[in-house]
């Protein structure tokens, strides 16, 4: 069984690596931004748009000149993509028949089930909507009675459309905004994945989309995030079986990082990425299109799989806690905190913000870690060219920096920028 022992250097950069975040942008318009959702395998999605939606973000740092639209292109007009899950991803098409096991088993679920043998009546009257009138929100419906006590929404139709999406008997056609619509299946997913794998097949797919998604990952949190993709519980005995199977197979080899004590995993199809990251290369397919993040940083999203959920922290010893859902006075940085990506490491986080009146981007607080290069004079250019990037994203006219510290490095940016934006202190 071939191990390989990699740095802290070479595991950031891989998890960024295949994920499509580093050494730079690598795709480019709606072939590249389908291209960059296949190489991340999920995105997570989010309805907060208080600068610009997560997942957009997320796409901008992996797109070269991207544009919402692209996201909307390429999942609801090409049908590449389907959004699903209590925790909300968007997932390639092409997965569809795997997750038909995940949405036979939720049809069980004692909640779901419940609902269903209380209001019967409800339930057909949505299918049959449905079928009859095409396309429809949950807007549309009018409902037949007020619920309470339900997060899945207020009305029974509501819960009566969610669960016919949780359990794969609609799908999200398009979206209004972030509102969904929903349609039948049948007139939404691709022919050619409208099936069901078998259960065998999709617990096997599943297994390695486990290790896929995260890059790396220890390999006693494995069998918890594979319970979470099959939808039922797996006991330690279990996992330990398919883990070994995994091991026999040659799916998975075992890794060790530099200063971890544990067992780590990675796809054995990803050895040679790892050889050659600690070797000190950078593989040939990871050739940025445009600037690397070393001659421009780029804004990390709040969902990014590489940092959020404690992964900045486990990986780049950078403290990252997404504030949003924290009281203010409990917020110790900011509302909306996005972390800066520079070169190989998250080195700065900043709090941004668009007024929309004046279209003015509101950089509401900057904080750098203690090692960040703040007086040297390529981070600043890098740091200035991330901005114009980004407020280009967002459609800002101006930019507001006086938050940024030092002043040297204010003084820079400002000076830097003057002839490509208007920028006010």
């Amino acid at each position: 069984m071939n191990s390989i022992s990699i740095s802290k250097t070479t595991h950031r950069r891989f998890i960024m690596g295949v994920q499509g975040l580093w050494p730079g942008r690598r795709f480019a318009d709606a072939t590249g931004t389908a291209a960059a959702l296949r190489q991340m395998d999920a995105l997570q999605l989010d309805p907060l748009i208080v600068i610009a939606r997560s997942q957009d973000i997320a796409m901008y740092g992996r797109v070269l000149d991207y544009r919402p639209e692209l996201l909307h292109q390429v999942a609801y007009q090409e049908r590449g993509f389907f959004d699903y899950g209590g925790t909300l991803f968007l997932y390639p098409m092409s997965e569809l028949p795997y997750w038909r096991l995940h949405m036979k088993r939720a049809y069980e679920w004692k909640r779901l089930k419940i609902f269903r043998e209380e209001h019967p009546e409800t339930m057909k009257q949505v299918k049959e909507a449905l079928r009859d009138n095409g396309p429809m929100a949950n807007r549309d419906f009018k409902g037949n009675k007020k619920l309470l006590n339900s997060y899945r929404g207020g009305k029974d139709t509501s819960v009566a459309l969610y669960s016919l999406w949780i359990t794969g008997e609609v799908m999200i056609t398009h979206r209004n905004g972030f509102d969904r619509v929903y349609d039948l299946t049948e007139r939404v997913a691709s022919s050619e994945f409208d099936y069901s794998a078998t259960e065998a097949e999709a617990e096997d797919f599943f297994a390695r989309k486990t290790v896929s998604f995260l890059g790396l990952m220890r390999e006693k949190r494995w069998r918890v995030s594979f319970s979470d993709y099959i939808n039922r519980k797996i006991e330690v005995k279990e996992a330990d079986q398919r883990i070994a199977a995994l091991y026999e197979q040659k799916v998975i080899v075992p890794v060790e990082i530099e200063g971890s004590k544990e067992r780590w995993i990675a796809l054995a199809r990803d050895l040679p990425l790892l050889e050659e990251l600690e070797s000190g290369r950078t593989p040939a397919g990871w050739t940025p299109l445009g600037p690397s993040t070393q001659d421009e940083v780029t804004f990390v999203a709040p969902l990014e799989i590489v940092s959020a959920r404690g992964r900045a922290k486990q990986v780049f010893d950078f403290e990252y806690i997404w504030e949003v859902y924290k009281p203010v006075a409990e917020r110790r940085w900011g509302y909306y905190v996005l972390p800066i990506l520079y070169g190989d490491d998250l080195v700065a986080r900043l709090d941004p913000k668009l007024d929309r009146t004046t279209m003015t981007l509101q950089i509401k607080g900057f904080w750098h870690e203690e090692d960040a290069p703040v007086n040297d004079p390529a981070f600043a250019d890098a740091l200035g060219k991330g901005l114009v990037r980004f407020a280009n994203f967002v459609e800002a006219k101006q930019v507001e920096i006086d938050t940024i510290k030092p002043k040297k490095l204010q003084n820079h940016i400002r000076k830097y920028l003057k002839n490509t934006l208007q920028f006010q202190g």
